[in-house]
């Protein structure tokens, strides 16, 4: 864990994963109402438990990577600066596990509901999320943590 500059970096103001994660919950819902799709593929226990298993698995990174946030002191909010540069748990592994976290969670959900809208949904989300909430949060931990955050970012991969 490295402690920021004086100066943290001005971040978005709006919470854009939050809100881009409700939006795809209320397309994918939407869109299998007006739009509804076939499902892909076959449907049998083995499928439904590896859908199950990316679902848990989501939840799991997800709960796991807040806790390592809190346990650092630092916030899980993505419009507020960050207080640590966190580099162990499962962001030993990825430098958004919170992002991907939701993609699985998508997933889940998708073989959960039998609305293939929700994988369809997880293409847009993640370069959404990519370009309005991982780019401003990069340059930010950048300026702030410097030298200790390119080194993270040299060795860690993003997202996927």
């Amino acid at each position: 864990m490295t402690q920021p500059n004086a100066t943290p970096t001005p971040l978005p103001r709006i919470p854009w994963p939050p809100i881009l994660l409700v939006s795809v919950f209320a397309g994918a819902i939407g869109l299998g109402e007006a739009r509804p799709l076939a499902w892909p593929g076959v449907d049998d226990a083995p499928t439904r438990i590896v859908g199950y298993a990316f679902g848990l698995a989501g939840l799991a990174l997800f709960i796991w990577s807040v806790l390592t946030l809190r346990r650092h002191e630092t916030t899980v909010r993505p419009d507020r600066p960050a207080s640590a540069l966190v580099t162990d748990g499962p962001f030993r592994f990825r430098r958004n596990p919170i992002y991907l976290a939701h993609l699985l969670i998508l997933l889940g959900v998708a073989e959960l509901t039998k609305n293939v809208w929700f994988a369809i949904l997880v293409i847009p989300y993640a370069a959404l999320v990519t370009w309005l909430a991982i780019g401003p949060e990069e340059r930010h931990l950048e300026e702030q943590f410097g030298d200790a955050y390119r080194d993270y970012k040299e060795r860690t991969r993003r997202l996927l």
